[in-house]
């Protein structure tokens, strides 16, 4: 979850990869899963679908007890916002959505106006200024 993930955690990322373009999308939903290597695309075994992962530095340590790797992995699922409108994500959005225009290698992202699903105030809009929430 967003909340849960903290940035030491993400610390050995090198870049994220997008398997779609994520410049459409209000938020992409984010989860650091154990996978098995540093690089290359992770299996998918939830409902919906994968919109990218991140890839680690040569550098990143496998869990001593599992042999595994801390990657995020980015997804939605068929009732967001993207392919359901004016469903449950209308407005708001889940716990461990974020705006993808805020994430980079390292950075966990933050919900903003637009990932909640509101625009920004009028004033905000006059100065060009978007905060994360």
């Amino acid at each position: 979850m967003s909340a849960l993930i903290d940035e030491e955690e993400i610390s050995d990322e090198a870049e994220l990869v997008w398997l779609e373009d994520v410049s459409v999308l209000d938020y992409v939903r984010q989860s650091l899963d154990r996978l098995p290597t540093r690089r290359g695309k992770p299996a998918y075994h939830r409902d919906g679908r994968m919109v990218g992962y991140a890839l680690l530095s040569p550098q990143a340590k496998s869990s001593r007890s599992s042999g595994t790797f801390r990657r995020r992995v980015f997804w939605l699922l068929p009732h967001d916002r993207d392919t359901d409108p004016e469903g449950l994500y209308a407005t708001g959005a889940p716990a461990e959505a974020v705006d993808p225009g805020t994430l980079t290698a390292r950075t966990k992202g933050y919900k903003t106006e637009r990932s909640e699903g509101g625009p920004p105030s009028t004033a905000m809009r006059e100065l060009g200024i978007t905060l994360p929430l």
